[in-house]
């Protein structure tokens, strides 16, 4: 097929470039992307999704979300419920095998060619080859065929990249594992001559695969011819699309004027004017439609307007010619308000029929009429529900745009993982309905909130924040979740707890619980365990001999794991340990009392405060001899003592109950005599 002149008037040509438009794996994959649409229409259970966009054009991607399929940037968004299509692009080893497991089904729209690339990366890959990609390192193509490498490739934009790296690659190559080349598929041919040709010349045995699509080359010099031979170039494409963006280098180096145009909105119709011969080419992913759209306007802007003279004529033949046009079903049409009315609202939409919006059509809210909502002269916007609605008039709606445009709230909430706000309507079986704006979602029971939940009447009527966890247009089906929202923002004030904490802080906690073992004490919404070793400086059998629940007590962080949610607080460390300040509180020869604590047969621990024990020696508890020391004392029996010595380095207090006696009693009584 040679260039087709789609438009002659005598004076002006446009011409289509030979290899425009749509190549065999872009038609590929949405041949099988549309398939899958209607396999999986009616299935309930199944969510059908693409694993990035299936190809680099806006309207397509927007036709596609209006069929109820969007886009998963990243495995951990897939569901088990999803049908997966991988773009055309194709993704890396590791991306397709955990869409694999995560997916209900995957099915695989890769491009034949890149499919071809990616198995020839990976068993150079495995024979320890060095890769090397000329392309794109942004692109979707360029990331996918490194993940069929382990990521270890060499990735070259352009020639000066190619100057630079060369010398790493020879450096980094070694005996017996040659570079092993390959191309982007839409990479422009000139760009793979040059940075081949410098990889040549210093690594001779580099292998090269020119892995150019056909089509790719082909669309490419037949647009550098067209480009040769006219006064202005059309490039039509998407502007996120690779091989579109190189098809206008291509014409803009054969022709000044070139342009980069999406679709008719983007064309300069006072350049068009001026020019005789017109060239377009199309990108592999514009579709025909918006081709043929391009076309068929540059020709009525040449055709309507050939006389500056005859514009005011021409202007008034193109509003005539607009006012016999009838907007379509599900069309959006603006207009302005004419007449207002308690029932409806009339609106001139400058075509041969005026629009009414039915009262039931508009979102009103308690106590509102039409009369207050819309004023005559104001410009509304609305949805075509029918073009005749048996009274001559264009049956309009605002309620249904209002729901479309919560409809693209919603899935933008979704994608994005944000927060909305929902109203709890009423309760169904298994949950609640909720209304965000006009458009209505379940809750199930489980997701009203982060506790058990047995009935939802409390919930009703109240305004809930959630988070959106599943989606699906077409089906007119939201879920939300309160529980998601509560929990996370549940997860942000531990986590911000935790940033504020920091080991040796003293801080404020509530005693919740005990254990054999301690305490555990909130400290602000989080619990630390208070062992029972860090209570107080003398012994305890139990926490409870020291603390109550619900006791307010400053606490000591001792140490924190966030990791695994732990914290170790102590008490007694609010206090000096006794032995350090026994100088400014105890000296030999004071009298003091203490709590017996332990007995032994040799003598009898006094505790004269917590951590500060001394022992009495069975010598010294009586003025008498003393054979066991049971007979005297007892445990928890208060004593009055005297310190006979404190021994700092061995940290030993010798106690006399005997020497704190009176001095009458302290004498020495001879033991009475058994009678036989």
């Amino acid at each position: 097929m040679a260039d087709k002149i789609v438009f002659d008037n005598g004076k002006t040509t446009i011409t289509l470039a030979e290899h425009a438009g749509f190549c065999y794996g872009v038609q590929r994959a949405l041949e099988t992307a549309y398939e899958t649409i209607r396999k999986y229409r009616d299935n309930e259970d199944t969510q059908v999704r693409t694993f990035g966009p299936i190809i680099h054009n806006d309207d397509v991607i927007d036709g596609l979300k209006e069929m109820g399929v969007f886009i998963c940037d990243a495995p951990g968004e897939v569901s088990p419920e999803d049908v997966i299509i991988i773009r055309s692009h194709g993704v890396g080893r590791d991306i397709e095998s955990e869409i694999g497991q995560r997916a209900h089904r995957v099915i695989d729209a890769t491009c034949p060619y890149v499919k071809r690339i990616h198995k020839l990366v990976s068993e150079a890959h495995e024979q320890g080859k060095q890769i090397v990609i000329i392309g794109d390192r942004n692109h979707h193509e360029v990331q996918g065929i490194n993940g069929w490498c382990g990521y270890s490739a060499m990735i070259l934009d352009n020639v000066d990249e190619a100057v630079s790296a060369v010398g790493k690659i020879a450096g980094e190559k070694t005996e017996g594992a040659p570079v092993f080349v390959v191309a982007q598929t839409t990479l422009n041919r000139r760009t793979w001559d040059e940075c081949t040709g410098i990889i040549l010349d210093r690594i001779p045995d580099a292998e090269l695969n020119c892995t150019i699509c056909s089509a790719t080359g082909n669309r490419q010099n037949a647009c550098r011819e067209l480009a040769k031979k006219s006064d202005m170039m059309i490039i039509i494409g998407s502007r996120s699309s690779s091989n579109t963006r190189k098809l206008f280098e291509i014409a803009e180096e054969e022709c000044s004027k070139t342009y980069f145009v999406e679709n008719k909105r983007f064309l300069s119709l006072k350049d068009v004017k001026k020019c005789n011969r017109i060239g377009i080419s199309a990108g592999a992913s514009a579709p025909e439609r918006i081709i043929k759209e391009v076309i068929a306007y540059m020709s009525e802007v040449i055709t309507n307007n050939p006389e500056e003279k005859e514009s005011s004529m021409q202007d008034m033949m193109e509003e005539i010619e607009k006012s016999f046009k009838v907007p379509q079903r599900n069309d959006i049409v603006k207009g302005e308000v004419i007449q207002v009315g308690p029932r409806e609202v009339y609106v001139n939409l400058g075509y041969k029929k005026d629009g009414v919006i039915p009262k039931d059509e508009v979102s009103l809210e308690e106590g509102q009429d039409l009369e207050s909502l819309f004023k005559v002269g104001d410009e509304v916007e609305a949805k075509v529900l029918k073009t005749d609605d048996g009274d001559g008039n264009v049956l309009l709606s605002r309620k249904k745009i209002e729901i479309s445009a919560h409809w693209n709230e919603i899935v933008k909430a979704f994608e994005d993982k944000a927060v909305i706000e929902v109203k709890v309507v009423r309760e169904v079986k298994g949950g609640v309905i909720a209304s965000y704006k006009e458009v209505s979602g379940f809750i199930p029971m489980s997701q009203l909130n982060d506790r058990y939940v047995e009935k939802a009447d409390e919930f009703i009527g109240q305004t809930l924040q959630v988070k959106v966890s599943r989606v699906d247009q077409r089906r007119n089906k939201a879920v939300f979740s309160h529980k998601t929202f509560l929990n996370e923002e549940k997860s942000k004030k531990i986590d911000q707890i935790w940033a504020s904490l920091h080991v040796g802080d003293v801080v404020e906690g509530t005693v919740m619980r005990f254990t054999d073992y301690g305490a555990f004490v909130d400290i602000g919404g989080i619990d630390g365990l208070l062992h029972i070793s860090e209570i107080s400086w003398g012994k305890l059998k139990h926490p409870q001999e020291a603390l109550t629940i619900g006791q307010k007590i400053n606490v000591k962080i001792l140490s924190m794991n966030q990791e695994k949610g732990k914290i170790s607080l102590g008490l007694k460390q609010n206090t000096p340990e006794p032995w350090s300040v026994i100088d400014e509180n105890y000296q030999v020869g004071q009298i003091i009392e203490g709590k017996v604590v332990q007995l032994k047969e040799y003598g009898a621990f006094v505790e004269i405060e917590p951590g500060l024990d001394g022992l009495v020696h069975i010598s010294e508890i009586a003025a008498r001899r003393v054979n066991n020391i049971a007979d005297e004392l007892t445990v928890g029996q208060t004593v009055s003592t005297k310190i006979l010595d404190i021994d700092y380095e061995k940290r030993r207090i010798s106690l006399s109950i005997k020497a704190a006696l009176p001095e009458g009693e302290a004498e020495e009584q001879p033991e009475e005599e058994t009678a036989e």
